[in-house]
């Protein structure tokens, strides 16, 4: 429950830190950050690092979960509401699905496909009149490929060799920042710091709270879950930033709302609860 409240409300966090941070470096500063910090809390309670065989997967899985996915995920964000960023994360449960069974690492299941798709509907009917909003083609492009990079994300993680979750993330962090980094000087963005209390606010929420807290919890789980119920967290993530945008925004929960979310409860039954996975 802790990784679907981190996980929705940081679609609205990062949409506050893009009002004064451009994309690549703000997402660039909050994982090295983060990283440190992870780095220096392992120093301090002696946690075993990832090193040996494991670390150069953990390297390649943090330049894809960290830098590239989150390079979409931030410039996507820049033109597109978190509300519809969440819409497209919400597939990723199917994606990975459809990458596990495919992998031969999960045997085909209708219970997965069909929650899947039940989901995915409630998700569309939550976000219908958002979905048909004025926003960029190549936003949308970016917000999708972000997904496709999170569900890998996640069959790469489960591949790895079985790790302390803190000290995973502690690795990984440090090269998807040094990527988004260095896409930043690429793109000419110029280092800033937030000036306005609310991206201040919104800046130190992503690198404590919705860093460190979300991919520890993302990490827990996906060791102890198939890849694709682990990937289930993520279809009640609009649900979550679409509460937020409610409060935040003052956008008014319809009746429509209410029944998407009540489709998206169900799929995420059927399709991970159901059949607890081992």
């Amino acid at each position: 429950m802790l990784v679907v409240l981190i996980g929705g409300s940081n679609f609205v966090a990062v949409r506050f830190s893009n009002r004064e941070l451009p994309p690549f470096w703000g997402a660039g500063l909050r994982f090295a950050i983060a990283g440190a910090l992870l780095l220096l809390f392992a120093w301090w309670r002696r946690i075993p690092l990832p090193l040996g065989r494991a670390l150069p997967g953990v390297a390649i899985f943090g330049v894809l979960n960290f830098g590239v996915t989150y390079a979409l995920a931030y410039w996507g964000l820049l033109e597109a509401p978190a509300a519809m960023a969440a819409t497209f994360v919400a597939s990723v449960p199917l994606l990975t699905f459809v990458f596990a069974t495919g992998l031969g690492m999960e045997r085909f299941r209708w219970g997965g496909l069909i929650g899947g798709l039940i989901a995915l509907v409630g998700v569309g009917v939550v976000f219908e009149d958002q979905l048909a909003a004025n926003v960029p083609v190549a936003s949308l492009v970016a917000l999708f490929l972000q997904a496709v990079g999170v569900a890998a994300g996640t069959i790469l993680l489960k591949r790895l060799p079985r790790t302390d979750p803190i000290g995973t993330n502690a690795l990984a962090m440090l090269p998807g920042a040094a990527f988004l980094l260095v896409l930043a000087a690429v793109a000419g963005e110029h280092p800033v710091l937030p000036s306005r209390p609310d991206v201040w606010t919104a800046f130190v929420y992503l690198t404590t709270v919705g860093a460190i807290g979300l991919f520890y919890g993302v990490v827990y789980v996906v060791k102890r879950w198939t890849a694709s119920a682990s990937a289930y967290v993520t279809v009640l993530f609009p649900v979550v930033a679409g509460a937020l945008g409610a409060i935040l925004a003052r956008e008014l929960v319809s009746a429509q709302f209410v029944a998407g979310a009540a489709l998206v409860m169900v799929g995420t039954y059927i399709g991970a609860l159901a059949q607890p996975a081992r």
